[in-house]
């Protein structure tokens, strides 16, 4: 089962005691800046957490799968995400999970 942006809100919000509403305004407000802040090349780090950067992929020869074919793929950017010493631990079962407050 996968957590959509609307049950990440809800569970927030119920972790939190603040409004989904309010979450909301401020996990959109979290997208915008992170990525405002990417698209101009800044690395933002979110300690222990996240990572979020841009690389840059250099122009290359392809293959076109159809025909074999070689074809000329431009340079460009991609957004690249990392996770933090802190989650890899936790993903990996070397420390605990956070508890999380159930939903009234």
């Amino acid at each position: 089962m996968s957590l959509t942006k609307t049950d990440l809100i809800g569970a927030v919000a119920a972790h939190t005691g603040s409004t989904a509403k309010d979450v909301a305004a401020v996990l959109s407000g979290l997208e915008d800046v992170i990525v405002a802040n990417v698209a101009k090349g800044e690395k933002v780090v979110l300690t222990g957490f996240l990572t979020f950067e841009r690389s840059l992929r250099p122009a290359r020869t392809g293959r076109n799968p159809q025909t074999g074919e070689a074809i000329k793929i431009k340079a460009s950017k991609a957004p690249k995400v990392s996770a933090g010493a802190t989650f890899k631990k936790i993903v990996n079962g070397q420390a605990p999970a956070p508890k999380l407050k159930k939903a009234k």
